[in-house]
């Protein structure tokens, strides 16, 4: 992650999903962090992970867009973004998004409303892999 002043940072990255520290800013008193894991599941069947494929050049038009939008529409925050790509495993994280602001109930919508654009409008789609049956 950059460091600060910088309102919002994407990636869209093959490597695990690692833990970092919260640094903030002199005016955030909040930092909400939401980790999306694949399921071991997929509609009711068994599977050993997610592949995720993008359209790059489009994704990170549109994250861009998003992480814009989001700076002109919602409250003072930061975000930093982070969505794995290729095969991830089950149990394994595969959406990082962290969001900073004054006062945590802030935190809390700006994140959820980053979460529900990204799986509306970002060109990340997700084949499950099943688990072959012995």
């Amino acid at each position: 992650m950059s460091a600060l002043p910088s309102p919002f940072e994407y990636q869209l990255i093959a490597d695990p999903i690692l833990p970092a520290p919260a640094v903030f800013a002199a005016e955030e008193g909040a930092e909400v962090q939401f980790l999306g894991t694949v399921r071991g599941q997929e509609e009711g069947r068994p599977i050993s992970g997610i592949d995720y494929s993008v359209y790059r050049p489009m994704a990170e038009k549109e994250l861009e867009r998003l992480c814009q939008r989001g700076q002109a529409e919602q409250l003072p925050h930061r975000v930093f973004i982070q969505h794995r790509l290729g095969f991830v495993a089950d149990r394994e994280p595969s959406i990082l998004i962290r969001v900073w602001t004054k006062h945590s109930a802030e935190a809390f919508e700006i994140c959820r409303w980053y979460l529900k654009e990204i799986k509306t409008i970002v060109p990340i789609w997700k084949k499950p892999v099943w688990v072959k049956a012995e």
